[in-house]
């Protein structure tokens, strides 16, 4: 690996996916192919809002392989340490919709990007970067995947680089007491934790919000930015705290949104030095994402946002 490659703002670590999204009321049954994995979406949002983001795992030998290194050129994401492994596929995974929502299947066992190793993980790939990003299914989907997040996050405290860590929680990759255990441990060494309500109302047994973000202040998150979907999103420092409401929007897919989310703050909070503007600037996004299909193709650029914060300022 180049030790002479350009520098990032977000380096992310993680699985991609391909994704089969169904269209709903299509009597054909009808599934749209494109791409997924939440750290990856996370990255791609990075970019298309003007900030510069690269990848770190490993995809199969393989057409899906293929296109979703493809992908990550076309949309600027650095794919250098991206590898392809020769023996493993990459995963894939089924969206259906009804009327409670969207529901994942993921056919990801035995992956390429579940093979990644500590190896994997040099000095000088994380150094690239003012931000780590990962999260919680980095560190479920094998045990040397879990292995390869903590020797990222190891590195990048050393080398100063922030973490930021999404609580993404798949009780269909581990159980509920793996997953606190390990997402516990991470918390103390988190610069900014992107929980999602229900994942952490499961995680805590705790209900309030404002409850839910003291609980890891106090486990050591040095500011927690809480995703309550529609109902907006609460950010606390220890110092301050903002509430800041959600968006009216005709959401009709909400895949990928929570990622989406953790990208514009990232791209935002790198830019601002703000967490409270970064969070209202991603609230805006991610409240935008849901509006259209697929995980990917859903993810605004900067001038939607914009023009999307400009509308509702002004209605």
């Amino acid at each position: 690996m180049s030790v002479n490659h350009m520098k990032m703002d977000v380096l992310c670590l993680g699985e991609a996916l391909i994704e089969f999204n169904q269209i709903p009321d299509d009597t054909n049954n009808i599934y749209r192919s494109g791409f997924g994995g939440d750290t990856s979406n996370t990255a791609i949002a990075v970019a298309r809002q003007e900030t510069s983001s690269g990848f770190l795992s490993k995809v199969g030998n393989d057409l899906f392989g293929r296109k979703l290194l493809e992908l990550w050129k076309r949309e600027g994401v650095d794919c250098t340490y991206v590898l392809q492994h020769l023996e493993f596929p990459t995963g894939i995974y089924f969206v259906t919709h009804d009327e409670n929502g969207h529901h994942f299947s993921y056919y990801r066992r035995g992956s390429a990007a579940s093979q990644m190793t500590p190896e994997d993980v040099t000095v000088d790939v994380v150094s690239q970067a003012k931000v780590l990003h990962l999260s919680a299914i980095t560190q479920a989907i094998s045990d040397s995947s879990r292995e390869t997040a903590f020797a990222a996050i190891h590195q990048a405290r050393k080398r100063g680089v922030k973490i930021s860590y999404d609580t993404n929680l798949r009780l269909k990759l581990w159980t509920l007491n793996q997953a606190r255990d390990v997402i516990n441990h991470v918390v103390p060494m988190c610069d900014v934790l992107l929980p999602s309500l229900d994942d952490v109302t499961s995680l805590t047994g705790l209900q309030e919000p404002k409850e839910i973000i003291d609980y890891y202040l106090k486990l050591g998150a040095k500011l927690v930015v809480l995703k309550q979907g529609e109902q907006g999103v609460l950010v606390a420092d220890g110092n301050n705290e903002c509430y800041i409401s959600g968006h009216a929007v005709k959401a009709i897919d909400a895949t990928g949104a929570g990622d989406t989310f953790d990208g514009a703050f990232l791209s935002e909070w790198l830019r601002s030095d703000d967490p409270f503007a970064a969070a209202k600037y991603a609230n805006a996004a991610a409240a935008l994402s849901t509006t259209s299909y697929g995980a990917v193709d859903s993810i605004p650029n900067r001038e939607d946002v914009a023009a999307f914060l400009g509308r509702t300022k002004h209605s």
